[in-house]
């Protein structure tokens, strides 16, 4: 577990004093450690030692350290089960999240879910199966829901979404419920009413360079992880995935700004080039290092220095409340990427935004 130290402390303090709420929103940026902090609360709670921090050494955080517990619950986004009848989708569900935990076990660093990939009404069951169970070790049961702001309440019944609020309302005794997410606004105010926010900030470069020294096999040169710190922003997931594909977003970001700034008619010839399908994946990607690309230049036009290059072009032509307009229509756009969009359409209404904006 990296930094974080007073959220930790704050948290501890709680937990010794059996005053932890049964539910928990962990909020902030992408890559500074939620789940993992989640994981360390599971095992602060679950440790055979009551101290500030989980001693690592016993059964139990052993077992939460390889994900094998049986009373921790971690639920991830996956893609929607295929299977029609509600049973067989949740079975379905288990044994995709049982996957992404066996590759979490071999591969530690993971990056951030599928773009198609959500918290389905399958999964929504599964959770509310796994609390409707007793403890097999007969102490605590924590529930971690990742990226909860990817549950799809929108479908043919509500009545998993209202399981899950009334679970979350009146949660079964010796349970934790733990919810991350980026942006709490993306969740059901219902769900938020339910949970006791804790904001985490980005991470300190040296706590991200730390990390990377550590962990990053082969070691990087120095260059190279001055600048992966730079690309982190504060962020280790990012640091770690600053990679070509990220490059290749940053990169696709900068040609839809100039498209942009050039005039209608290459706004729409760039929107023409985007495929009309899988509104996720690489066209997410594009859309978050566009909206750090104008983060970086409102930064740049209130004189603070900012993390990554801007195109001249945008600092010369939009003013600080410009760009963080054009910031609003990138955040509406990506929330509707999340839908069934065609990306065509959004890139050409959101270029028209933009246009508009800056």
């Amino acid at each position: 577990m990296t930094g974080h130290l007073e959220v930790r402390r704050r948290l501890a303090r709680a937990a010794r004093a059996d005053r932890l709420p049964q539910v928990i929103l962990l909020a902030g940026p992408a890559g500074v450690g939620k789940q993992r902090l989640a994981l360390w609360l599971a095992q602060l709670v679950l440790c055979e030692r009551r101290d500030d921090e989980p001693c690592g050494r016993c059964r139990t955080c052993r077992l939460v350290d390889g994900l094998a517990h049986a009373d921790l619950h971690w639920v991830v986004p996956i893609p929607r089960p295929k299977a029609a009848d509600p049973d067989k989708a949740v079975d379905e569900a288990a044994q995709a999240i049982a996957e992404v935990m066996e590759e979490r076990r071999a591969k530690p660093l993971y990056g951030r879910p599928d773009g198609m990939a959500s918290h389905s009404m399958a999964s929504v069951r599964l959770l509310q199966r796994q609390a409707s169970l007793t403890a097999v070790e007969g102490g605590r049961r924590v529930f971690i829901l990742g990226d909860a702001d990817r549950l799809v309440p929108q479908e043919s019944s509500q009545e998993a979404a209202n399981a899950l609020l009334k679970l979350l309302e009146e949660p079964p005794a010796g349970s934790l419920f733990v919810l991350t997410t980026e942006e709490p606004r993306r969740l059901l105010p219902t769900i938020r009413s339910r949970a006791v926010p804790v904001r985490l900030g980005r991470l300190k470069d040296a706590e991200v360079r730390g990390f990377l020294e550590r962990e990053l096999a082969p070691p990087l040169e120095r260059q190279a992880l001055d600048e992966r710190v730079a690309l982190g922003a504060g962020s280790i997931g990012d640091a770690v995935a600053a990679s070509d594909e990220r490059g290749r977003a940053q990169r696709a970001a900068g040609q839809l700004l100039d498209a942009v700034l050039s005039g209608s008619a290459a706004r729409y010839e760039r929107a023409l080039r985007q495929a009309p399908f899988a509104a996720r994946g690489e066209f997410t990607a594009m859309l978050d290092a566009l909206a750090e690309t104008l983060n970086d230049a409102a930064r740049g036009r209130l004189g603070q220095a900012g993390r990554r290059p801007v195109p001249p072009a945008l600092l010369k032509r939009a003013e600080a409340g410009a760009l963080l307009r054009a910031m609003e229509r990138v955040a509406e756009a990506r929330e509707a990427a999340a839908g069934n969009v065609n990306p065509q359409i959004l890139l050409a209404v959101l270029g028209e935004d933009l246009a508009e904006a800056l």
